[in-house]
């Protein structure tokens, strides 16, 4: 081969090369990280949502699901570019740090008291703060997550409801799972105990024994979702245009409508309630 085709072939190469690197650059950039807590993975809300952002959109979205903590820990050090969570005065700091440029509400599920349908502590039907002084009182076997998530945080909230300190209250009674809504529940199921649980979990759960739920729809019972565009000023990494597209979609009408159509064994999981905080 002469020396003009040699040439020639490292011009194409080098020219191949460089369109290459540009579409998959172009690709990279129609990415962004959602950082979000495990409740909307597990419960199939994001496998369900996203297809349809990205079809609408041309933007994919690779999810981060932790408990709730960690999500804002990880969010800290920039890895995601929009947070998607259920722990409210946790958000609102974030954002009163400057590390989110805003929080809207998007959504609200709600929480089920769970507990044996032989229901020892005779909480049916009660409020969640008569019945979770009844399981105190009585000692009855209850499950707590105990993994700082956006659950446990609530549980904990539920207990200061009810009166209850429960770091000096919890005995033997009182038994930490350590782990996900799963585990607890599994927990929960095997000592025939009582557990706060996610609705979507619950209903998500098919091991359910002598389970079912004793308490539900207490106002207090309420689990609202907020989601938060990443600061491009801290975080310049951010891609903030993209980004802003996916809570824009997320708290519009069309982004609305595709939470509000997403069922599991024909029950709806999440309401949206954008409207309220101006989405």
């Amino acid at each position: 081969m002469g020396r003009l085709s040699v040439a020639r072939v490292l011009l194409c190469g080098l020219g191949c090369g460089l369109v290459l690197g540009a579409v998959a650059s172009s690709a990279e950039d129609r990415t962004i990280v959602l950082a979000s807590t495990t409740s909307t993975q597990e419960s199939g809300l994001l496998d369900y949502l996203l297809p349809v952002f990205r079809d609408k959109t041309g933007i994919d979205v690779k999810v981060i699901a932790r408990r709730a903590d960690e999500v804002l820990n990880g969010a800290r050090t920039g890895e995601a570019d929009v947070v998607l969570m259920h722990a409210r005065p946790q958000e609102e700091k974030f954002v009163a740090d400057g590390f989110a440029v805003k929080r809207l509400d998007v959504m609200y599920s709600d929480y089920v008291l769970i507990g044996p349908k032989s229901d020892p502590a005779g909480v049916k039907g009660k409020d969640i703060a008569t019945a979770l002084k009844a399981i105190e009182a009585k000692g009855a076997p209850f499950v707590t997550r105990g993994d700082r998530s956006g659950t446990h945080a609530a549980e904990l909230a539920l207990w200061i409801v009810a009166g209850i300190d429960i770091a000096a209250a919890k005995g033997a009674w009182y038994r930490e799972a350590g782990q996900g809504m799963g585990a607890a529940l599994d927990t929960a199921r095997a000592a025939n105990a009582y557990v706060l649980s996610d609705r979507g979990s619950w209903i998500s759960f098919r091991e359910r024994g002598d389970l079912d739920v004793l308490v539900e729809g207490d106002k207090r019972l309420l689990n609202q979702y907020g989601v938060m565009l990443m600061s491009a000023e801290k975080f310049p990494n951010v891609k903030k245009e993209l980004a802003q597209s996916f809570v824009d979609w997320l708290v519009s009408p069309d982004g609305q409508a595709a939470i509000a159509g997403y069922k599991v064994d024909g029950q709806q999981l999440y309401f949206p309630n954008a409207e309220k905080s101006g989405g």
